[in-house]
């Protein structure tokens, strides 16, 4: 293919953001790197990179290019794995992204997954920033919430999570543990009894109201519990708001206050549980690669496992 060790070298740029950074993942010298790029600029008439002090951005031209030489370069790289008879011997870089709470529960399949086949090299990318996988920033996302819709992105379920409302041991031994009261008056603990959140409703309101509580802002529509702790706790009872599920998690295990925790996350000692975790506090997870990177093996093996 003319052009393609261009190509590869503009991609590790675009990837590692210098040239040093390319010519050493390549093995290289910089000046072949730097040469290999005026060479596709010149063959485009357009430039496909910015220079800057800190490295190199792409430009418009560069991003759409890279696009295609990102799929490109991993579909070969399967190829020369199925080539090399290692079909049954999965090896190279796995790179999967989500955000850094749910490492729990996609750990397990990255154990499975490193267990069948150690000569993958995995890694684990936890940020708040979404990856761009069109690019190549990483072969599988777990994304959280309505079903990704990007074009080109392959979308399937993965699981749901759940929350419940969670209190810590120390602040029961401070504050007490809310007990609620059933329709004749007696105390009643629905932290270990299955019931819905109807029945909650009438319930827990006015024994919750005495309590302080960590949450969303009001208007977070991202987490699944907001509205309902907007209905029935008032904006005095909140100890500290945040944006962020993990520092509300955070400041639960803490004993600020109570705060709805992730059900997987809630497994710990210093966790008591107020009110079960239901269906309708709850968010899907989905798996996400691109159309073209889910013909690789790897990502196809990943894939499976996660959703054994």
């Amino acid at each position: 293919m003319e052009y393609w060790t261009e190509l590869r070298s503009a991609l590790y740029v675009a990837r590692l953001g210098t040239v040093m950074g390319a010519a050493d993942a390549l093995g290289v010298h910089r000046a072949t790197i730097n040469r290999h790029i005026d060479t596709l600029e010149n063959y485009l008439g357009v430039p496909l990179f910015q220079r800057h002090a800190r490295g190199y951005t792409l430009t418009d031209t560069g991003r759409d290019m890279m696009t295609a030489a990102g799929r490109a370069d991993e579909i070969f790289m399967d190829f020369l794995g199925r080539a090399g008879g290692l079909t049954e011997k999965l090896s190279g870089t796995l790179k999967i992204t989500s955000l850094a709470g749910l490492a729990p529960l996609i750990l397990p399949a990255v154990d499975d997954l490193h267990q069948k086949h150690p000569e993958i090299s995995i890694e684990f990318i936890a940020d708040e920033q979404l990856a761009r996988l069109e690019y190549g920033e990483a072969h599988v996302a777990i994304r959280t919430g309505p079903r990704p819709t990007t074009p080109d992105y392959v979308v399937l379920p993965f699981r749901s999570i759940r929350f419940g409302l969670y209190a810590s041991k120390r602040y029961i031994d401070n504050y007490g543990k809310p007990l609620f009261k059933n329709l004749r008056g007696s105390a009643l603990d629905i932290g270990n009894t299955r019931t819905d959140n109807h029945s909650i409703d009438k319930l827990a309101t006015d024994e919750l109201r005495r309590h302080a509580f960590v949450g969303p802002g009001r208007h977070n529509e991202t987490l699944p519990y907001t509205q309902w702790l907007n209905s029935h706790i008032p904006s005095e009872s909140f100890v500290l708001r945040t944006s962020s599920q993990q520092a509300i998690t955070a400041a639960v295990k803490q004993g600020l206050g109570l705060g709805f925790v992730a059900e997987h996350e809630a497994r710990s000692p210093r966790l008591t549980q107020i009110i079960p975790p239901a269906d309708d506090w709850s968010v899907p997870l989905w798996l996400v690669t691109h159309a073209d990177l889910r013909r690789t093996l790897k990502v196809q093996e990943f894939i499976r496992i996660a959703r054994a």
